[in-house]
């Protein structure tokens, strides 16, 4: 505090305090104020640039990791705990946490399926397996849900829809525009929760006309279905994380933003190789192609 007193109103006095409290001559203390900046400083400097570009690029919300390998895509030559300590400095983090709804427990089920896929979350090509779930998003108009359907392979979401009610219509239409944009040649395994939705005659007739498949995770057990749940955690903490929309169609915006223009095409995934879920479907059909 005397210091700072002293430095602030007398600074020819402050230098002199300082140097006599340091054991350096004032000479030497001005030599090194005047001095460059060493070699790695300014490389830091450069990298930080890099790496604030990737990770405002991201959305904010990319970690150390995935910057890591963006960079090592640009060609930089740096180390992970390089970038690590740069981002921890700069106060440059991912986002994480958020906290999962609690549902009450309904009445058993109308049509319940076995639990086909065993949480067998790797597979070796598309269209072979896929999950669905469904989350809720907070508006100022009241809640809307979210219906996603997502292929194993890639972790792509391939079919997706939104409403105001938790209804039927809501994981049909995600379903109906799975199969629209994939057309899958063979059978495919379609996971889901035992919630009222899928356990619905017209999911299950729809399953059996489109030659899908039904698996159910066990009742109250989430870790069965953990991919949906994986990608919603995503979307809360990356995107939705301590909003509230002013309205739906609002909230509809910013999801779809987030999934067809982020999500999709550009998040590198550690299930992918650092590949985003359209890269790593593309780099597959290629190595397919060449074959």
């Amino acid at each position: 505090m005397r210091y700072a007193f002293i430095k602030a109103h007398h600074p020819q006095h402050g230098v002199k305090l300082l140097c006599k409290a340091a054991n350096v001559h004032r000479s030497g203390y001005y030599a090194w104020l005047k001095q460059p900046k060493s070699k790695r400083t300014i490389e830091d400097q450069r990298l930080l640039g890099i790496i604030k570009q990737s990770w405002l690029e991201s959305g904010c919300v990319y970690g150390y990791r995935k910057v890591y390998h963006d960079l090592r895509e640009l060609g930089e030559t740096c180390g992970m705990s390089r970038v690590e300590r740069l981002m921890h400095q700069n106060k440059l983090k991912s986002q994480t946490g958020y906290k999962k709804r609690r549902y009450m427990k309904g009445s058993l089920p109308s049509s319940v399926a076995q639990n086909i896929l065993q949480r067998q979350f790797e597979v070796n090509e598309p269209n072979q397996s896929w999950v669905t779930d469904i989350t809720y998003i907070r508006t100022y108009e009241g809640w809307l849900y979210l219906a996603v359907v997502l292929d194993l392979f890639s972790r792509q979401i391939i079919g997706w829809s939104m409403h105001s009610r938790m209804e039927t219509d809501l994981v049909m239409n995600a379903l109906l525009m799975a199969v629209w944009k994939r057309k899958p040649t063979t059978e495919v395994v379609v996971h889901s929760d035992q919630g009222s939705q899928y356990t619905s005659y017209e999911w299950q007739d729809f399953l059996k006309a489109h030659n899908l498949q039904s698996s159910m995770s066990r009742r109250g057990n989430c870790h069965d279905n953990a991919v949906a749940e994986s990608f919603f955690q995503l979307l809360k903490r990356e995107r939705i994380k301590r909003k509230v929309y002013a309205t739906r169609d609002l909230a509809k915006q910013d999801i779809f933003d987030y999934i067809e223009m982020f999500y999709n095409p550009v998040r590198k995934h550690g299930n992918n190789d650092m590949l985003s879920p359209v890269e790593y479907e593309k780099r597959y059909f290629r190595e397919l192609m060449s074959v």
